[in-house]
């Protein structure tokens, strides 16, 4: 019982690390993006990432990169 907590917790650690990986790099695409002037991709990969990993630090910047996209139109 205790072996398996253990690789239960283990498996857990993995897939948030993941997770957190795959936000990063989908905030470097919108960050790129951005940066080439193709906001309404961005915008679309930045409002991605927030929906698929609303909990990372990642979606936490992207949300205030839309606010900020949206407030100078």
């Amino acid at each position: 019982m205790m072996t398996a907590r253990l690789v239960l917790c283990a498996l857990c650690f993995l897939l948030l690390g993941c997770s957190e990986q795959k936000a990063s790099d989908l905030f470097e695409t919108a960050a790129f993006e951005e940066n080439q002037g193709n906001l309404p991709h961005a915008k679309q990969l930045y409002q991605e990432l927030v929906n698929l990993y609303p909990s990372t630090k990642m979606a936490e910047i992207a949300r205030a990169r839309l606010n900020e996209m949206d407030s100078r139109q």
